[in-house]
């Protein structure tokens, strides 16, 4: 079988939707290897993260030929690739991130699209107009014209189903996995070094994730000035202006120097943040999964997220679920933990079990069987 995928992300980005690409097509090539799967990108970019697809044998790149598909990447990856679909004559294209070209079912080729979340439609107030109505289009076209649409979690199906009135019959459930990197143990070594590098306390609570307004790191900050004074909060993830009310709050109200964001940390570093945490703390109002979950439940670590979305699903019955916007209930199950060394290990024992079930071979059985129920 050959299969075709949109490469935008997995060549183009460093987290988020490019990890996910860059997951699928790796645990595809390894668990079906006699399948060729071919990546479409609209341009070529050094990427130190696709090494692993550039050795392996099945995986190809394809990118656009032509001088004027060339200097107009992004509409090629719209209207252009249609060619090159009709020429490599795959037998199923995979849309990774919420969209597929433009006429692609009279190009005659069976496609697949994975919807992450709705969340520009459920929280419009996070998104600038033109960004809504640009993301309204592009995931309800791919919906209706896909012959399968992947939802991440059953919580994105029920809004797919909801928002764009597709057949749940229509739509399967693939959850995701994380990078192997998570579900190995940190070397003393690698946890000392990082610990040093970054100047870490020697416990701490961690999150990681875009410090964004969504994801409600504020929530955990209002809850440090809740909690003992030997408690510290680690944040990890991507700065946005939203991070200047976070440290101004922190400042306000005294506990500025119980907390540490890094923004910009090498990927290879992070499962060492995760391996030394005490506790992970992921307070977002909403997401399509929730992929930070899976990484500290990986590592062993005992986790809270919140109630309202689908982080139930990645964290499983055994993590802790506050409301997003109660720090007080949040400050009591930090302290339960912290503080409660057999109720954490057990925690941490349960979630970790639970995340068998996002292993990359279940992960890539699934995928497979999504894309065999087309042909």
């Amino acid at each position: 079988m050959k299969i075709g995928f949109d490469g935008k992300r997995a060549v183009q980005n460093n987290t988020g939707l490019g990890n996910y690409s860059r997951y699928l097509v790796e645990i595809l090539s390894a668990y079906f290897p006699e399948n060729h799967y071919v990546l479409f990108a609209p341009k070529r970019c050094e990427n130190p993260r696709l090494e692993k697809l550039k050795c392996a044998p099945n995986v190809s790149f394809l990118y656009p030929k032509t001088y004027f598909w060339k200097q107009f990447s992004s509409l090629w990856r719209l209207f252009g690739i249609k060619a090159d679909l009709k020429r490599e004559k795959p037998n199923v294209y995979h849309g990774l991130s919420n969209e597929l070209p433009l006429g692609i079912a009279r190009a005659g080729i069976k496609s697949v699209v994975t919807i992450h979340d709705l969340i520009f439609l459920r929280y419009p107030d996070y998104y600038k107009p033109i960004d809504r109505l640009i993301y309204r289009f592009k995931f309800r076209y791919a919906c209706r014209k896909a012959d399968k649409v992947i939802a991440v979690s059953e919580c994105s199906k029920r809004d797919i189903v909801s928002f764009f009135r597709i057949p749940e019959e229509k739509i399967e459930v693939v959850y995701q996995g994380c990078h192997p990197c998570f579900r190995e143990e940190v070397a003393a070594e690698k946890r000392m070094e990082v610990s040093r590098k970054y100047s870490l306390p020697k416990q701490y609570l961690l999150y990681v994730g875009t410090v964004e307004s969504r994801k409600n790191l504020l929530l955990v900050v209002k809850a440090l000035k809740l909690l003992s004074p030997e408690i510290s909060l680690v944040a990890v993830g991507k700065k946005t202006p939203y991070q200047d009310l976070v440290e101004k709050y922190a400042s306000e109200h005294g506990v500025a120097n119980r907390l540490q964001i890094f923004n910009g940390i090498p990927f290879a570093d992070l499962p060492a943040f995760y391996a030394q945490a005490k506790a992970f703390v992921y307070p977002s109002f909403f997401e399509g999964f929730g992929i930070p979950l899976v990484e500290a439940l990986s590592q062993g670590i005992p986790a809270i997220a919140a109630t309202g979305s689908c982080l139930e699903e990645a964290g499983g019955p055994d993590s802790i679920y506050v409301d997003p916007l109660d720090e007080v209930a949040l400050a009591e199950k930090i302290e339960k933990i912290w503080h409660d060394p057999e109720f954490a290990s057990s925690m941490a024992k349960a979630g970790k079990s639970y995340v068998e079930r996002f292993s990359d071979e279940e992960i890539a059985r699934q995928l497979m069987a999504v894309y065999s129920s087309l042909l």
